[in-house]
């Protein structure tokens, strides 16, 4: 899975390629899976473990000649019947729930966890002491300040605007993360979340604005995002080695190599390629090949496509774990609230727009969106209070990232998990998953057997290093146990 250098050559041959492509077919094959765990990847490198509309069976054509008749619709089996009872969660009977689950060793020597009622503020029983490692359950808290600093229906906009000479033209990066190459097709369209902008509709839309033009010059400008594209708090190896794409303001297919394995070195530049082949399509002639420059804050917009609702952006980062997403939004973040998109501008800014919702962030620290940096510290309180805020009914603007969360058994990142434990488990357990070496927790909610809901926090960051799945389906039956337990108090 190398990165894609795109002006790299070397010696290659018909019978070479035959005799290393099993080895390397393997290779590939090891190192998804690796990924995949290791790193909530599964739905980017294995496609076959995440839920895919187009690969469920109502989604399959019959096969030539055979007709089938048209769905109807199905009589109800039962009617839908509210929770027997509205209570609170009984902090003895949590203790008593969880207690067995908490002495399994392949948890490690640290483990935290909370639960608190979902309309609580904070949590009603607590296990363990100081914050952990909370991996990917971070975007928990990008997710929610996003939607508050940004607004739910808020959009990103790729504009194209005249350069400095007639000749040229300047594409801007707006921080879509979702921006794509191509457009999809119909069936595609059918079935992505959330839906996507592209370079192709925004090149043709500029080949109609330049009319006769015969010729002209692509730059781009990615300067809305600033400071290093490679967080320095994150493992030296973790953009090299194609673990996440460099972080910028303007890139195509979040970052991705046109090859299909990794991520191009320079994600604007990519873009910026990608757009000036889409408006020689166009018709129009690209002299030369994309340079970067800075726009000028005057300049006449040619074209220009948006992205998806932040609303929408931020339930697909949740569902698949998607680092690339979540760590512009948290950029954004950092851009409406102190001005600046940088990684530590945004960190900060998520922090403080947590704080300004009553959160209580305590000594917590963050130093990115996604959760990748091993130097991030949150307590298990902090996670408890952002699910409870968001569930709060003065917040509806921060319900996606309820919405947004997997569900056990079902989707997104819980897809393949809870296969072992309570049968009550899949299906009512709906939780952000965190994963990295030796960290695995669960932030989200659920529901007792008696229907009351309840915020929960299971995390553990010193799991043996030999009990990798074991300590992964430890915290989900921890999960499990909450779903199965009578825990309303009285």
């Amino acid at each position: 899975m190398g990165r894609d250098r795109r002006h790299s050559s070397g010696p290659s041959g018909p019978g070479r390629l035959a005799h290393w492509l099993p080895t390397l077919l393997v290779l590939a094959i090891v190192a998804a899976a690796f990924a995949s765990y290791r790193l909530d990847l599964g739905p980017r490198y294995l496609p076959w473990l995440s839920v895919d509309p187009q690969s469920e069976p109502a989604a399959i054509a019959p096969p030539p000649g055979v007709e089938l008749p048209e769905w109807g619709t199905p009589e109800p089996v039962a009617s839908v019947v509210p929770p027997a009872r509205s209570g609170h969660v009984d902090q003895a009977a949590v203790a008593a729930a969880l207690a067995p689950g908490l002495r399994d060793e392949d948890l490690g020597r640290h483990v935290v966890a909370a639960v608190g009622d979902l309309d609580g503020d904070g949590p009603v029983w607590t296990y363990g002491e100081g914050p952990v490692i909370p991996a990917s359950t971070t975007k928990l808290l990008t997710g929610a300040a996003a939607l508050e600093a940004l607004g739910t229906d808020t959009r990103f906009t790729t504009r194209v605007v005249a350069g400095a000479t007639p000749r040229d033209v300047v594409l801007v990066g707006g921080g879509d993360p979702y921006l794509a190459s191509r457009p999809l097709t119909p069936e595609e369209a059918r079935t992505t979340y959330p839906e996507r902008a592209d370079v192709v509709t925004l090149a043709r839309e500029t080949a109609d604005a330049l009319g006769d033009r015969a010729r002209v010059r692509v730059q781009y400008d990615d300067s809305l995002f600033t400071g290093p594209s490679d967080n320095p708090k994150w493992r030296a190896d973790y953009v090299p080695d194609d673990i996440v794409s460099p972080i910028t303001a303007l890139w195509v297919d979040r970052g991705a190599s046109p090859t299909g394995y990794g991520y191009v070195d320079d994600p604007s530049a990519a873009a910026a390629d990608a757009f000036a082949d889409a408006l020689r399509e166009a018709g129009v002639r690209v002299r030369g090949n994309p340079a970067p420059t800075t726009a000028a804050p005057d300049a006449g917009e040619l074209a220009s496509v948006t992205s998806a609702p932040v609303a929408d952006i931020v339930e697909r980062v949740l569902e698949v774990s998607d680092n690339e997403a979540a760590e512009v939004l948290a950029r954004h973040v950092g851009l409406a609230v102190d001005g600046v998109g940088s990684f530590e501008a945004g960190s900060a800014a998520v922090l403080a727009t947590l704080r300004s919702l009553g959160v209580d962030t305590g000594t917590d620290v963050i130093h990115d969106g996604s959760g990748l940096s091993r130097l991030n510290r949150v307590s298990a309180t902090t996670l408890l209070q952002v699910v409870q805020v968001a569930a709060a009914p003065e917040n509806p603007a921060l319900r996606p990232v309820l919405s947004g969360l997997p569900v056990a058994g079902f989707t997104g990142s819980l897809a393949y998990r809870f296969d072992t434990g309570s049968a009550q488990a899949p299906g009512r357990v709906r939780a952000k998953t965190g994963t990295l070496s030796r960290v695995h927790s669960l932030a989200g909610v659920t529901t007792d057997r008696e229907g009351t809901p309840m915020a929960f926090v299971v995390a553990v960051d010193r799991a043996g290093e030999d009990d990798k799945l074991d300590a992964q389906q430890a915290v989900d039956r921890l999960a499990g146990d909450l779903a199965a337990c009578r825990c309303t108090a009285g």
